[in-house]
């Protein structure tokens, strides 16, 4: 595969490994499992009990398996054939769904805090109009 094609198949594979990661770790959908992973993750009697459950509340974490998913899924290999290709192309997809998750999480905080703001505003027009 071409060098342009592979990083094509970078950038977009790693969209859908970011949006599986962070709805799972981070989705009301997934709320009552990743609550018990927490808990599980905490009140683990074993070290290897606590850090499997965490697995599931770390986005970064949990990025690593699906993207383990998806190469076995899709046989991609970055740069090189073989288990190396298969290396450099996890860490590469890991990085990149990673780097679109911080930009989506700094978005979705944005919007709140814009959405916070509004309603402050609307409540001091109101607060003005009963005032009058």
């Amino acid at each position: 595969m071409e060098l342009h094609i592979q990083i094509i198949w970078l950038f977009i594979m790693a969209i859908p490994i970011a949006c599986v990661a962070w709805t799972v770790t981070h989705e009301e959908v997934f709320r009552e499992p990743r609550e018990y992973c927490v808990k599980c993750s905490k009140e683990g009697k074993t070290i290897f009990k606590r850090k499997f459950f965490y697995l599931f509340t770390c986005e970064y974490c949990f990025s690593h398996y699906v993207t383990l998913f998806f190469l076995i899924l899709s046989g991609y290999q970055l740069l090189l054939t073989g288990w190396k290709g298969y290396l450099i192309a996890g860490f590469a997809l890991v990085f990149v769904a990673n780097a679109y998750m911080s930009v989506f999480a700094l978005l979705r905080q944005a919007i709140k805090k814009e959405k916070t703001e509004i309603k402050v505003m609307e409540k001091e027009v109101e607060d003005k109009e009963a005032n009058k």
